[in-house]
């Protein structure tokens, strides 16, 4: 176990990856200071994965230089970046779950025996304990820890190690909130201390402005802007990260009408849960024209089924669905009748048949009726064709053509054609699911602006996500759910997230 020392500073000179003609990583040239915590920016394929990797030893770039401490170093393999004092804390969790957390520390060093003398090792690990900021239960099998728990695990693992340079890779996308105030709080003290510096990957803005003090920005492998957190807004991070910010209908949000009538409204809803032994049961929950109601919560609180109690895909026992003052049970002709678009969670599998082609998934809501609305007695291919080439041009679906099947095309152009084909026409009420959940930054900003865009239309919009960034950016209120049932409601301007996450936790009082 390596005794405490300083925090080290890092530095990419010209750095360049590239496999065989295609250039991952061009010319990059970042510095991290000894003690900061720095933010790493970038849309999915911006280079950020192949800059740590060539870090860590996972690559070896094709030219550029790594200098740790102002000292030119040669990684190979990641055991060189280890034994440089360089460590890596990943998305998802490296532990083994059956293993005590003193179990899973001890049998990370290289230079464990075969027999381990386990009265001292407990004794060296309370010993190293007392100097950590986190009070981790290392007696208790780590399948019994919350996520918090193990996430701080995996950053004690690192520094039991000896590492003194971090990269954290999204380290909070399965914590909640207060967890990930919590974490990041402590790791920002051993930055300001000088024991660590930090290089967080991350997509949430308000964690980035809280807990970093630079940024690096890159797009298409190449940086394209860096500054201090206190220089640069969100808004300018989204900038460099996208190149033209498609942001224009987040800042035109128009108030709701306080005479708007409810367009949804759910009464003493009740449904089976996923198990079959539990119940979802919601109250009240109204959505008026031209307001976004943001649904939040942690995976498995009951989301997913109010959901598919909504889209028709689960049964409701008890209760009423009203949508525009008339009982809905989500069939076709009342969808249409309503002028209700669905996007649900993982459109592929929830909202498209994928074998067969673009144009016939964006007519699955008009092929069987003229333009009138009266019903069509047989299919006018012709007229699919023309209307879904002005979808996919409209709503930038990029596609080899018209005919490909809809299984062949990226997470984001399925979205972007689920948009085009719930978003035409007049949509008066809109139910969506975790729609950016996977996608680039700039699938994210398109499709954030687009049900901006229906809201300020006068649609009434019910989002459920489990990205608070995106429930704070989007609704007008957001409502929490816990254990299956709305156990919190507050206005999205100026809500207080650690409010929110202790509900969503269940730990409010």
């Amino acid at each position: 176990m390596t005794e405490n020392a300083a925090a080290l500073g890092i530095e990419t000179a010209a750095m360049t990856m590239r496999f065989g003609s295609f250039t991952a990583l061009d010319d990059v040239s970042i510095k991290v200071r000894a003690g900061s915590f720095h933010a790493l920016l970038g849309e999915n394929g911006a280079g950020k994965s192949t800059l740590v990797k060539c870090i860590m030893g996972f690559y070896r770039p094709t030219s550029g230089q790594l200098l740790v401490e102002d000292r030119e170093v040669e990684i190979q393999t990641p055991r060189d970046a280890a034994a440089l004092g360089l460590g890596m804390v990943y998305q998802h969790f490296t532990l083994v779950p059956s293993l005590t957390g003193a179990e899973n520390l001890v049998i990370s060093r290289n230079d464990v025996s075969a027999m381990i003398d386990w009265p001292r090792e407990r004794a060296a690990l309370a010993d190293f304990m007392r100097g950590m900021p986190f009070p981790i239960p290392l007696d208790r099998p780590v399948r019994e820890l919350s996520a918090g728990e193990k996430q701080k695990l995996e950053i004690i693992r690192q520094l039991y190690l000896g590492r003194r340079f971090l990269i954290l890779d999204e380290p909070t996308s399965v914590l909640t909130p207060a967890e990930a105030d919590d974490m990041l709080g402590l790791v920002r003290g051993m930055t300001e201390r000088g024991d660590l510096t930090v290089l967080m990957i991350s997509h949430k803005f308000h964690e980035v402005m809280k807990f970093a003090d630079h940024v690096s920005v890159l797009r298409r492998g190449r940086l394209v802007g860096s500054g201090t957190t206190a220089e640069l807004s969100p808004k300018e991070m989204a900038g460099m990260m996208i190149g033209n910010v498609m942001l224009a209908e987040l800042d035109s949000r128009l108030p709701v009408k306080p005479q708007a009538p409810a367009l949804i409204d759910l009464q003493n809803v009740k449904a089976r849960d996923r198990s079959g032994l539990k119940t979802i049961e919601v109250d009240r929950l109204t959505v008026r024209a031209g307001e976004i109601v943001g649904i939040a919560g942690i995976s498995g609180n009951g989301q997913k089924e109010l959901a598919e109690v909504l889209a028709g895909q689960r049964r409701l026992e008890a209760g009423t669905v009203l949508v525009k003052d008339r009982p809905y049970g989500a069939t076709r002709a009342e969808s249409r009748i309503a002028r209700l678009g669905f996007i649900p969670e993982e459109p592929l599998q929830n909202a498209c048949a994928g074998k067969m082609s673009v144009a016939e998934n964006l007519s699955f809501r008009s092929f069987d009726v003229t333009p009138r609305g009266k019903a069509r007695l047989w299919l006018n291919r012709k007229e699919m064709r023309r209307r879904a080439g002005e979808l996919v041009a409209a709503f930038k679906v990029k596609t080899a053509s018209l005919e490909t099947p809809i299984a062949a095309l990226s997470g984001g152009n399925v979205q972007r054609a689920v948009l085009a084909r719930e978003l035409t026409g007049e949509v008066d009420v809109l139910i969506v699911s975790n729609p950016c959940f996977g996608l680039d930054f700039s699938a994210v900003a398109e499709i954030r602006a687009r049900i901006m865009k229906a809201r300020n239309s006068g649609a009434a919009v019910l989002l459920f996500s489990e990205d608070l960034d995106e429930l704070m950016e989007l609704s007008d209120r957001i409502l929490v759910m816990s254990e299956g049932r709305l156990v919190y409601e507050t206005p999205a301007r100026g809500a207080d997230l650690s409010v929110i996450g202790a509900h969503m936790a269940g730990h409010a009082a």
